[in-house]
């Protein structure tokens, strides 16, 4: 019996780039002590009144099945957050709630695109974007951002793909890269998307982690509301991973097909889930702040060594909890430093090459230790590409 050309052609015939994490975790499981600044998890847990109204809300009787759309306290809190924060009037006919972003993702390009049409996303990129997009039946379109261009997609980098395309994906903070873009970005993110008639897939799940500059969604660019799928998240904004509570805020009338799409695959988030994400949502700014923090700290961290030398270089990091340094004065592949750099000191980092052919070249560091573990690694990384240097 043969499987699916889809299921199987998920990675393209090639890596899925989780070569490095899956071989530290390898030595992990083997005894071995590796300091993991890999993916993006959080080094804190999720704050324990949200697990308190997770776990009243449980007690309660909220186990059994939810509204598929999600409950109308979580949606109307995500609405009213998108509202305050970007000010487009956004209402809960405006928003479907998800098991977490990724669903979110595969979902919105369902909705948008049909089998074999053109599915345009920027690289680097996150390292389940190509799958995803070949999930729905759709052909990947890669690209290119240049680190000369701080990894932002200009209108003219899209303009030169957009022939035929029936989507953009784009990502804002950005992960792998850290960089938030700029208005000039965004506003060209959108006059492509109208002179080409695209749907724009806007992923924002790092909108509460700026450290630098402002974070600006596509869908507040006239013109935009209307041909734009926002998906957002609680792991990020409030360290809730585990917990798969997201959403995709667009048009009603994608909203009410995308309703019926989740009523025929996840058919919901768990109603205890939901209220402990609206309880997370109204403690504020300050629950976010707080969360956010170690990040903004290691950040400075992380500066501050990276500006004493001059063999590792730091793309702008603006937002998100990773830096992307750029370590081609080493001679290396992002591939043969991340492996090096694991087999002599035990640091394992995310190659570029993970996330794309652009980010050749560089390395992503997760930001995800302790402040003094960070800047003893981060050193020690610094020092390694010293050495190595030809």
């Amino acid at each position: 019996m043969k499987l699916s050309k889809r299921i199987t052609g998920l990675t393209g015939g090639g890596s899925d780039g989780w070569d490095l994490f899956i071989k530290a975790r390898g030595m992990i499981d083997a005894g071995q002590a590796v300091t993991e600044l890999t993916i993006g998890e959080h080094d804190i847990s999720t704050d324990q009144s949200i697990l308190d109204a997770m776990h009243r809300s449980a007690s309660n009787g909220h186990t059994g099945y939810a509204m598929v759309p999600g409950t109308d306290a979580l949606r109307d809190a995500v609405a009213a957050r998108l509202t305050a924060r970007t000010g487009v009037p956004t209402s809960r006919d405006n928003v479907l709630i998800t098991p977490g972003g990724q669903s979110a993702l595969f979902a919105s390009h369902h909705a948008v695109c049909d089998e074999g049409d053109v599915a345009l996303y920027c690289d680097p990129y996150y390292a389940t974007y190509p799958g995803t997009l070949r999930g729905v039946g759709a052909v990947p379109r890669s690209i290119a951002c240049l680190p000369e261009n701080a990894f932002q997609p200009s209108y003219d980098d899209i303009a030169a793909k957009a022939d035929g395309a029936k989507s953009l994906l784009v990502n804002t903070p950005n992960n792998p890269t850290g960089v938030v873009y700029s208005r000039d970005t965004v506003e060209g993110i959108a006059r492509a998307c109208q002179e080409y008639d695209l749907w724009c897939i806007s992923d924002e799940v790092y909108d509460t982690q700026i450290w630098d500059g402002t974070h600006i969604s596509p869908r507040t660019i006239d013109g935009m509301e209307a041909r734009t799928l926002v998906i957002g998240s609680m792991s990020k904004s409030h360290a809730m991973t585990g917990s798969r509570v997201g959403w995709i805020a667009g048009p009603t009338e994608a909203i009410e097909h995308l309703i019926n799409l989740a009523t025929h695959t996840t058919y919901g988030v768990p109603g205890y889930i939901q209220d402990a994400a609206t309880f997370a949502l109204a403690q504020g700014l300050a629950l976010e702040e707080k969360v956010g923090a170690p990040f903004r700290r290691r950040r400075a961290l992380g500066q501050a060594i990276l500006a004493k030398q001059n063999v590792v270089g730091l793309v702008p990091s603006s937002g998100a909890m990773y830096m992307m340094l750029d370590i081609r004065a080493t001679g290396l592949s992002g591939d043969d430093f991340a492996d090096k750099l694991l087999e002599a000191h035990h640091i394992a980092v995310m190659p570029g090459e993970s996330f794309g052919a652009s980010a050749a070249g560089h390395v992503r560091v997760a930001m995800t230790v302790e402040d003094s573990a960070f800047e003893v690694t981060l050193q020690t990384l610094v020092d390694f590409a010293k050495e190595i240097r030809p």
